[in-house]
């Protein structure tokens, strides 16, 4: 009530609370009514008092008074503008809490009277999902902030890259190459990594996941919280293959031993030691994997909040962007779910502040051409994939067409074939096709195709003098 009549009194006051404040936040519904009406007459331009507004209210019940009356007792009570964002957020407050009995008692309901078919897993995902909406709807957080704000955390941004081995303002990925066309991998980035199948979109991932799990280190703030100085905590959404598919390329990544051969047991006694040390190693890598196939764009939100919430998260990756899916009922326009999809992906990177990586498929148009780089134009459903992604990477690597290509063995072709192997063995590109904050460009990279590991390229002007 005394916000009510602070709005009449003063429309000034409205403006500060209506970023956050609704008129559902109120519990009576004369009130509910009040807010809406007086919200409509000041987007308006209009002016809100208990005369103009009394017209648009005739139908509600005042509680005996007639609604004129009822206003003018509002006005009489009315707090001061400067208290009325505080009564705002006290209103705001209690509302949610409400929102929480709804939801704490639909729980309780639905557990009780839950149909055979249904599983305990979607209620759990339900009741998740609806408190998570009510964490997001109307939080009084945002809204404008001082230059001077974002100037001292581009400052402070720049002292953590001074301080940080290898001057990254990012997190470093482990390819040196790459982290300096980057700067590494900026906070609040979607970037995605698209590629054809069997260019090593997912090794790549994985190296990078393991590299920035091996470098974390942690220091304690003030406030006991555990803040990640270098490297950091990874979370990996695996829609397409298994926690244990994803820990045995890692292993033949770090061992040296070839995938196939840890599947078939087909080992040496000096490989299995390097399987060893290499799993014990990491054991303790702040490294989460959740595989759970065909997940919602909201599913992944709500796990990645609860990870952050509850173990830190300073990398998300998902493998990949195409097996999501998004609200919108199966056979809808696929090109609206994954916009869908990718801009909710963006607001998770800005919301929890962290580089997401995204993998994503390429069309088939790549294939058609004589030069099979690919290009922004070839992701699929790419309109809003190109356009919310801060950064598109695209692995390629020539040695793979090559391949298919042989001539005749013997033959003048064959030996220039020969030749031209020789310049692709080993080598990947990464082409950065969009970066906001940078250059584009391409990035040469090793790449030992039996272990699938990437690592940096041993170039000429790399190495050190000869003598």
């Amino acid at each position: 009530m005394a916000l009510l009549g602070a709005i009449m009194i003063n429309n000034d006051a409205y403006y500060r609370v209506s970023d956050f404040l609704n008129a559902p936040h109120f519990h009576i519904e004369t009130h509910r009514r009040i807010y809406e009406v007086a919200s409509q007459l000041i987007r308006a331009g209009k002016i809100a008092t208990p005369i103009t507004m009394k017209t648009f209210l005739q139908d509600v019940d005042a509680g005996g008074m007639t609604i004129a009356q009822y206003m003018a007792r509002l006005a009489a009570e009315a707090t001061t503008i400067i208290n009325a964002e505080h009564y705002g957020r006290a209103i705001y407050d209690l509302a949610i809490r409400r929102e929480l009995i709804a939801v704490g008692s639909d729980m309780v309901n639905l557990a009780f009277d839950a149909p055979v078919e249904a599983s305990p897993r979607d209620q759990i995902e339900e009741a998740e999902r609806k408190l998570y909406a009510l964490a997001e709807t109307g939080r009084y957080d945002g809204g404008f902030m001082p230059f001077g704000n974002a100037l001292t955390e581009a400052i402070d941004m720049a002292a953590a890259a001074f301080k940080r081995a290898g001057k990254l303002s990012g997190i470093s990925c482990g390819l040196t190459d790459l982290d300096q066309k980057m700067g590494g991998l900026q906070r609040s980035d979607l970037i995605i990594l698209a590629g054809r199948p069997a260019m090593g979109k997912t090794s790549l991932v994985t190296n990078i996941a393991f590299n920035v799990a091996r470098a974390w280190k942690a220091e304690r703030r003030q406030d006991g919280v555990l803040e990640s100085v270098n490297g950091g905590v990874v979370g990996f959404f695996s829609l397409e293959m298994s926690a244990e598919q994803l820990a045995n390329r890692i292993i033949a990544e770090q061992s040296g031993v070839a995938s196939y051969k840890i599947r078939r047991g087909d080992l040496q006694e000096d490989e299995f030691i390097r399987i060893a040390d290499a799993a014990r190693e990491m054991q303790s890598l702040p490294l989460y994997i959740d595989q759970t196939g065909g997940i919602s764009i909201a599913q992944l939100t709500a796990r990645a909040r609860r990870l952050k919430r509850q173990r830190g998260l300073d990398l998300l990756i998902v493998d990949y962007l195409q097996l999501l899916t998004g609200s919108t009922k199966k056979g809808d326009n696929r090109v609206q779910e994954m916009t869908e999809i990718t801009t909710g992906m963006k607001a998770l990177a800005k919301e929890l502040q962290v580089p997401i990586i995204a993998l994503s498929q390429l069309s088939r148009q790549v294939e058609s051409r004589d030069d099979k780089r690919p290009q922004l134009s070839d992701l699929r459903e790419s309109g809003s994939i190109e356009q919310d992604a801060d950064v598109v990477l695209f692995v390629y690597r020539d040695e793979y067409y090559l391949k298919m290509k042989e001539p005749k063995p013997g033959s003048e072709e064959h030996f220039k074939w020969q030749a031209e192997m020789d310049q692709a063995h080993g080598k990947a590109e990464v082409i950065i096709g969009k970066q906001r904050h940078g250059p584009t460009g391409t990035v040469q990279l090793a790449f030992e195709a039996e272990i699938t590991r990437f690592s940096n390229l041993a170039q000429v002007d790399h190495l050190p003098e000869q003598y």
